[in-house]
């Protein structure tokens, strides 16, 4: 019965949001209702302790609305600048197929802006992007939540492994980059399939033209810039280590993609554009700004993430200077949300989009105008934020009690373990996917099952790198399903309350991705032990 009580949080969201399509706010609310009583009554948490629970999922709430604030407010202040235009008629130049735009936008560049931010940043960048490129909404939305998938096991510079390993007998820096190649070693066979997969969601689903024969023909160049990403990643790991790999393996996928799209090499002569949304018209009138200055907002994004993460003494100003950090919430030992302002990707995204402002010529004004539509996009998003982060932190924290009983997930993956451990390479990815569907974060994820993993394969005598590659890789796949990051990137393109229908379609390849890293993990345990 525990085990079905522990599994109301995987439950109840996916009843509500999935089966019955309840916007978020709704059936989130209905969610940790179910899951804060259940705690409660069977796990015995105590008062304070769901009270500190709930208040630290509001605090949470707040970061997480200031990352949305930013992406948003870049973007719109760039379309009040003309430089989207100038993006657009970027784009367009290197290729006119909505096909091949999903790839760079979606998986390279939202890779490189992963491995300097990660937290569920590239969705909330790449998604309002596409918009503004004439993706529909849902589209957008859905396929930036697919995209951001096989770099989210390295995350910003390295943490899923470096946090989330943590916790492991003997973790250290040669640890972690051995990980780190095991990752890149199992995502030839697996991440290298994520471009054409978002190609398949895009022409299965959407577009008045739909069907798998529109994918197809781009086999050929999605198979080129998996195969680029993830042969370079194994070489960045194996060389530097785990900590650029997203970054550096993204950036490499961005010069091959723009050579041969431009090029046309290795694409079907017909163009593909039925995800275009009515009424939508690409700026024929020549832009005067130069394409460098109209992507040096991002630029200056991208740098900036790197240099607070990078150079010490400027990674420790920016995490201490302005720090609305709330530790022991209520006297609760443990419970804490952190929010160091000026390190948070929303401070540096407000902050590039100031900048944009004088790089592009433009009045002040500009910002104060893209504001206020930004503030207005994300108005309904706070209480289904609430909501879902109010019920992940008391199903986290449910260990916290006066009975004698592990907290919920771990009570899940340690039931799972007893029950499915003769096939657990197969298992092992979708403990990670769990975690992170429940939580929010890969990091969080491995660092709450990365011990049980460990301990299974031990038992069962598998390879313990290859198990817990499983695991991490598992989290970042998680990425595509986790309900606070669907919130997020339903709200930053006006969705609100269509979280149910993207999770319907993000599912799939979240579960197919699971499967091919739990057959990749198989195929190494034969050949590692």
């Amino acid at each position: 019965m525990y085990l079905l009580l522990a599994l109301s949080a995987i439950i109840a969201p996916f009843v509500f949001l999935v089966l019955l399509r309840m916007p978020a706010m709704k059936g989130m609310s209905l969610s940790a209702a179910i899951v804060i009583a259940i705690a409660m009554i069977f796990w015995g948490m105590e008062g304070n302790v769901i009270l500190s629970s709930i208040f630290q999922g509001a605090h949470k709430t707040l970061t997480i609305l200031w990352i949305l604030f930013g992406a948003l407010v870049l973007l719109d202040t760039l379309r009040k600048t003309g430089a989207v235009d100038r993006i657009n008629q970027g784009f367009q130049s290197i290729s006119e197929d909505m096909r091949v735009q999903v790839v760079i936008v979606a998986f390279l560049f939202g890779g490189v802006i992963e491995g300097a931010a990660g937290f569920g940043t590239p969705a909330m960048v790449t998604a309002p992007l596409m918009v503004a490129l004439g993706f529909r909404p849902i589209v957008a939305a859905t396929l930036a939540l697919i995209a951001d998938s096989a770099q989210v096991a390295f995350g910003a510079v390295g943490t899923p492994l470096a946090v989330g390993l943590s916790n492991i007998p003997g973790a250290d820096a040669e640890f972690f980059n051995a990980i780190g190649v095991r990752i890149t070693t199992l995502d030839i066979f697996a991440g290298s399939f994520i471009p054409f997969i978002v190609i398949v969601i895009m022409t299965l689903f959407f577009g008045g033209n739909k069907g798998f024969k529109y994918a197809l023909p781009m086999l050929p160049w999605t198979i080129l810039i998996g195969f680029t990403y993830t042969l370079s990643a194994l070489f960045y790991a194996s060389v530097f280590g785990q900590e650029f790999i997203s970054i550096l393996a993204s950036l490499t996928g961005l010069v091959v993609a723009t050579i041969t799209a431009k090029k046309g090499w290795l694409l079907p002569k017909t163009t593909w554009k039925e995800a275009l949304r009515p009424g939508f018209e690409v700026e024929t009138e020549k832009s005067k700004m130069s394409i460098g200055a109209a992507w040096t907002p991002y630029v200056i994004v991208v740098a900036l993430l790197l240099m607070t993460r990078i150079i010490p003494w400027l990674q420790e100003f920016t995490q201490a200077a302005i720090d609305f950090s709330w530790t022991t919430i209520f006297g609760v030992e443990g419970v804490d949300s952190a929010w160091e302002f000026l390190y948070s990707p929303g401070t540096i995204l407000t902050f590039a989009a100031v900048l944009s402002v004088f790089v592009h010529r433009k009045s002040i004004g500009t910002f104060f105008s893209a504001s206020k539509d930004s503030l207005m996009t994300m108005r309904s998003t706070a209480i289904a934020l609430v909501a879902t982060l109010a019920m992940v932190h008391v199903f986290t924290n449910s260990g916290i009690n006066t009975e004698d009983l592990i907290s919920m997930p771990q009570y899940i993956a340690v039931s799972m373990a007893e029950h499915l451990g003769f096939m657990w390479m197969f298992v092992a990815p979708f403990l990670g996917e769990l975690g992170s569907f429940i939580t929010g974060s890969a990091t969080v994820s491995t660092l709450t099952f990365s011990p049980i993993q460990y301990s299974v394969a031990n038992q069962l005598g598998l390879d313990i790198n290859t198990v817990l590659a499983a695991q991490t890789m598992g989290a970042g796949a998680g990425n595509m399903i986790c309900v606070h990051n669907v919130v997020a990137a339903s709200a930053v393109v006006g969705l609100s309350g269509k979280e149910g229908d993207i999770i319907r379609k993000t599912l799939i390849p979240a579960v197919v991705y699971g499967l091919m890293i739990g057959l990749a993990g198989f195929i190494a345990i034969q050949f590692f032990g």
